[in-house]
């Protein structure tokens, strides 16, 4: 999860091989010829087999979000694989509880330098106290990068990507049509977590249904990010316009179009800023950003602040006591599966 306001990160956890148990091998030899094959794949009842599930609290970005472990989980039905083969990620939904409210994070055993990682969601956490994300992360923050592929709060509908770094790497220009992107940049152009108070660069997709309620209403959709020697940029489409090409598992990333999100290798090395990532899901409450934006309105989505449409003053009181808000807290996932460019 990006740090967008305050506070980096922890290293991911333990990135290393891919787990025996997890799937990998190449696509169907049906499909049309691609380039890319799938390395490693996360889908159906083995789902959670090849990730580590954190057991603690959300110290990184200051949310009040209790992470636990795979046992715990199933134990309290914050996951399970649904009657569609979907995996699913909860937030604890008791009326009332002390400190902290129970939420998931998990992070793959498997890391990689380079690739194409594809999303398949039908829905995602949403609401006011939330903050979602899809990411991945590289060792000693920030210096093997961070991309935030899919992330938002509250009640917001166009997703965000963005990208933290070291010192020295940037968007080339801040116009959307210089970048190619149906994209508007959010801030800066520096990426340099030290230097934007953690910000990093970011770009909030055009779609109105990229993220949170939205992107639930129409069956959610794929996300892919493509990160090779060009850069780093990501798609989304909407359920109803998945690429035959993807869903047939022979990518073809030349023939979609423009990206939501860009950031083009010439004045950003992606091999320099990113290496060694880990794929990762979580779902904190109020933290940093939710709970810093919590009187905030204007973004696409949020045409009332939270405060202003719960009736509560603050995102911690409003998270601790009201259970009931976050039955659509939860991530619904037909699939994650990496690519690798085969040689």
């Amino acid at each position: 999860m990006t740090t967008s306001v305050n506070t980096p990160p922890g290293s991911p956890t333990s990135p290393a091989t891919a787990s025996p148990s997890a799937t990998s091998g190449g696509s169907s030899s049906s499909a049309p010829s691609s380039p890319w094959k799938v390395a490693q794949s996360y889908q159906g009842s083995s789902f959670f087999d090849g990730w580590v599930f954190q057991n603690s609290i959300d110290d990184t970005t200051h949310g009040y979000a209790q992470y636990i472990d795979r046992n715990s989980a199933q134990s309290a039905n914050l996951i399970d694989i649904n009657d569609a083969g979907n995996a699913i990620m909860r937030v604890e939904t008791t009326p009332v509880v002390q400190g902290y409210r129970k939420s998931i994070r998990i992070t793959t055993e498997y890391s990689y330098t380079g690739g194409l990682i594809v999303l398949d969601a039908v829905h995602m956490p949403t609401g006011c106290g939330t903050w979602p994300a899809f990411w991945s992360n590289g060792p000693n923050w920030p210096a093997g990068g961070e991309i935030d592929m899919v992330e938002g709060v509250n009640e917001y509908t166009n997703n965000q990507v963005t990208l933290h770094t070291n010192s020295g790497c940037s968007l080339s220009s801040s116009d959307p049509n210089a970048l190619s992107i149906a994209g508007t940049l959010v801030g800066t152009t520096n990426c340099a977590a030290a230097e934007t108070g953690n910000a990093g660069c970011g770009i909030r997709g055009n779609d109105a249904n990229s993220y949170g309620a939205a992107f639930n209403k129409i069956g959610g959709g794929v996300y892919a990010t493509l990160w090779d020697e060009d850069g780093i940029k990501t798609w989304f489409f909407p359920r109803s316009s998945i690429p035959s090409d993807l869903s047939s598992g022979a990518p073809q990333p030349t023939t979609w179009g423009t990206p939501m999100a860009s950031f083009p290798a010439s004045s950003c090395d992606p091999f320099k800023y990113f290496y060694q990532h880990t794929a990762i899901f979580d779902t904190t409450l109020c933290g940093d950003w939710a709970g810093g934006v919590w009187g905030a309105a204007g973004v696409p989505g949020q045409n009332q602040s939270c405060a202003a449409s719960t009736g509560v003053a603050s995102c911690q009181d409003y998270v601790l006591n009201n259970g009931a808000s976050f039955t659509e807290a939860y991530w619904e996932v037909k699939s994650v599966k990496i690519y690798q460019k085969s040689s």
